[in-house]
């Protein structure tokens, strides 16, 4: 699953079709994006909010989400049915499985855009009272929950729990306040390393916690879980160096 630095990389190699008139919209998707008056429309902007691709239209705006196995490509097909394809004078778009919805009226209404990490307006504050108002929760569900963390997903989770010395069932409530700090500005801070990494093709070499099987700062086996937490996803995490807090 695309995690929110990817979506931000599609929003900047789109930039192109900014401005541009969609001439055609085909795809095997059940909105009907034919009937909304997509095709002829022009492109207003693209914005991205964790996980969410969107592209801005006069009244309307369509929301890509790439769930587990989306993907994307430009100017040339490289996948059999695409979801969508929209094609301008100056180019392809192609949307593969993923899930596509319609939001009317102005994006701003349907986003918080201050819970996005890699947002500009993005407010720690507002995530550390959210996350005290969830005490029992596991710092790996809270780190994924995109109510509050938007654009995390379980590389970084994994690594933000890493480089802070927090193992995942910590409880949020049990974290002192340093902590809970560190955890908030990691997941902002790791999610810029992730984009300058996967820009630079290098992401995986970075990894120091996810899919790794020996700590590299204690030298011993990872724990490794399948399905953590209420949101069953992987955990890799260092039984030794990562401390549990609980209430």
């Amino acid at each position: 699953m695309p995690e929110g630095p990817s979506i931000v990389i599609l929003k900047e190699q789109v930039q192109k079709f900014k401005g541009k008139k969609i001439l055609e919209v085909t795809g095997n998707t059940k909105v009907d994006l034919v009937g909304a008056g997509v095709a002829g429309s022009k492109v207003l902007d693209f914005k991205s909010w964790g996980k969410h691709f969107l592209i801005v239209l006069k009244g309307w705006s369509i929301r890509i989400h790439f769930l587990l196995f989306g993907s994307y490509s430009i100017d040339e097909q490289t996948k059999p049915r695409p979801r969508v394809h929209l094609h301008f004078k100056n180019g392809d778009l192609f949307l593969y499985a993923c899930s596509v919805k319609l939001l009317e009226g102005d994006i701003d209404t349907h986003y918080d855009w201050t819970a996005d990490v890699m947002n500009d307006t993005w407010d720690p504050r507002k995530a550390r009272k959210k996350l005290k108002d969830k005490p029992e929760e596991l710092a790996a569900d809270a780190l994924l929950d995109q109510d509050i963390f938007a654009g995390v997903g379980n590389i970084i989770k994994n690594e933000v729990l890493f480089r802070i010395r927090v193992h995942p069932e910590s409880q949020v409530g049990a974290l002192p306040p340093r902590k809970l700090s560190e955890l908030i500005r990691e997941a902002r801070n790791y999610s810029f390393d992730f984009l300058e990494w996967k820009k630079a093709f290098e992401l995986r070499k970075h990894w120091l916690a996810h899919a790794k099987s020996v700590c590299p700062r204690d030298h011993i086996p990872f724990l490794k879980v399948k399905h953590l937490g209420k949101r069953k996803r992987r955990a890799f995490f260092c039984p030794k160096c990562q401390k549990r807090y609980i209430l």
